[in-house]
């Protein structure tokens, strides 16, 4: 099937469908590495472009960069973050920086605490918040590139910075503090930046109250709560549509999707397993270019419905390249992401990149 014949198969958007969503925002965070080692990137014409033009081009207005304190690869560091918001700055693109507190990885499952930072109690992790988030916010302000607004923490579901910063037995006291100094440190730097608490917590309206009902009770503040939303792990989008409603209406704050996204393959490009293989990861969307781009529609509408100001998907643009794999320890580790980003396997943008469009 040619790209044209697929195009018209694919049952358009609807008309409304993110109309209402202010920040359509790609994660792009393993870009710069991409492009370092040779990554190309083409529009849905086979046109060559730059991939940040490319995403603007389609509708994209917000770029999220993860930031690690001393990752192994030198990658997604405070040098890199800071070149890399130069070029985003310069697109016309709005800036959102997701600190990780770590040298690696931070999701529900793991909050491994900076190697610098390992023997440090609670009092000295609030101060290395504080001071490191300020850091890295004031260097970005210093050279004209202000982030927009910024994560303390990604994905903390039961905390960050464990064992001292993570929630046991209810207990929000030590997680509150650290949250309460990266606000405090944001503010400090741009008090127009917007400060982001963001879960995985789309799937259960009782653990999103859990946590930011707990959160509230010690004082912390934010300005968006930002949910992650993959239906093969968090089911179905009504009930997303659901928590996002239910976490506006509690906390009287915006609510953001920080993280989707789906296959439009179920083959693998490299060395590394595809996260996720299966040719039918969510009931009604085959991992196919029209799957994607159903699934991705259907996202953005239903986080529209619940009153969502804004979805981001997560890596579009990391196709597999040799050399820029998912374990920042092993240069030769692959990328088990190849298969959901918005580009298929020789760059080329697919369909699905044309719905951040309003």
């Amino acid at each position: 099937m040619s790209l044209l014949t697929l195009l018209i198969s694919i049952q358009p958007a609807p008309a409304q469908a993110a109309s209402t969503l202010s920040m359509l925002g790609a994660d792009v965070s393993s870009l710069q590495h991409a492009e370092d080692l040779g990554a190309k990137y083409y529009y849905a014409n086979g046109t060559a472009g730059d991939p940040l033009q490319i995403l603007k081009d389609n509708g994209v207005n917000y770029i999220r960069l993860r930031i690690w304190v001393n990752p192994a690869n030198g990658y997604n560091n405070k040098t890199k973050v800071l070149a890399f918001a130069k070029t985003v700055k310069a697109k016309g693109l709005k800036l959102m920086i997701d600190f990780h507190y770590s040298d690696t990885w931070a999701d529900p499952g793991h909050q491994t605490k900076p190697a610098a930072w390992a023997s440090h109690t609670i009092s000295q992790l609030q101060t290395d918040v504080y001071n490191y988030t300020y850091d890295v916010c004031n260097s970005l302000k210093s050279q004209g590139t202000t982030p927009d607004s910024v994560q303390i923490g990604n994905e903390i579901n039961v905390g960050m910075l464990w064992p001292e910063g993570e929630v046991v037995n209810n207990n929000f006291t030590n997680l509150a503090l650290l949250l309460k100094s990266g606000y405090n440190a944001t503010k400090a730097c741009n008090s127009g930046t917007q400060v982001i608490i963001h879960t995985a917590d789309a799937d259960s309206d009782a653990n999103a109250r859990w946590f930011y009902d707990g959160i509230k009770a010690q004082g912390v503040s934010w300005d968006i709560t930002g949910l992650s939303y993959y239906c093969y792990w968090h089911g179905s989008m009504s009930n997303m549509s659901s928590v996002v409603a239910d976490m506006k209406s509690r906390y009287g704050k915006s609510v953001i999707i920080a993280e989707t996204a789906y296959p439009f393959t179920a083959d693998n490009a490299d060395s590394e397993a595809n996260s996720i293989s299966s040719s039918t990861p969510c009931s009604g969307y085959s991992a196919t270019w029209t799957g994607q781009y159903n699934n991705f529609r259907d996202v953005l509408a239903a986080a529209r419905t619940g009153g969502a100001i804004g979805v981001f998907y997560w890596e579009p643009t990391w196709i597999a390249t040799p050399g820029n794999g998912w374990d920042p320890t092993n240069p030769s580790s692959g990328d088990g992401w190849d298969n959901q980003a918005l580009f298929n396997w020789s760059g080329l943008a697919n369909p699905a990149i044309a719905l951040f469009k309003p």
